[in-house]
């Protein structure tokens, strides 16, 4: 099972990403954009998805992911449960979520630095 730790653990080996606690939530942001958060419980995490993508996200897993609330839905956003994932699963969701927000040079710059041609 995934634990808040673990999504801190792969967050905060990000470039630009810094933590914050807003409103008891621990938000992963590059600048002033959030691109992953935990609930206070630190069971589900918010992470940025591709909103015209989401709907099939959701209706694929729904016992894994949800939408985000009501005032959310503007914004590139999915849920999912910590329990429902493992960890590669989650390292997917959260580099891919600030593949989001970051300049493509950086993302470049992180994969070459892996390995992976961008």
């Amino acid at each position: 099972m995934v634990t808040g730790d673990d999504v801190r653990g792969v967050a905060l080996t990000l470039p630009r990403t810094t933590e914050h606690l807003i409103r008891d939530r621990v938000k992963f942001r590059v600048g002033a954009i959030v691109y992953a958060a935990l609930s206070p419980d630190e069971t589900v995490m918010g992470f940025a998805f591709p909103k015209e993508q989401r709907a099939g996200l959701v209706e694929s897993e729904p016992a894994k992911f949800a939408l985000p609330r009501e005032s959310d839905m503007r914004f590139n956003w999915v849920r999912v449960r910590l329990d429902a994932l493992d960890i590669e699963e989650m390292t997917e969701l959260v580099v891919d979520a600030w593949m989001m927000v970051v300049p493509k040079k950086v993302i470049r710059t992180y994969l070459l630095g892996r390995g992976v041609a961008g």
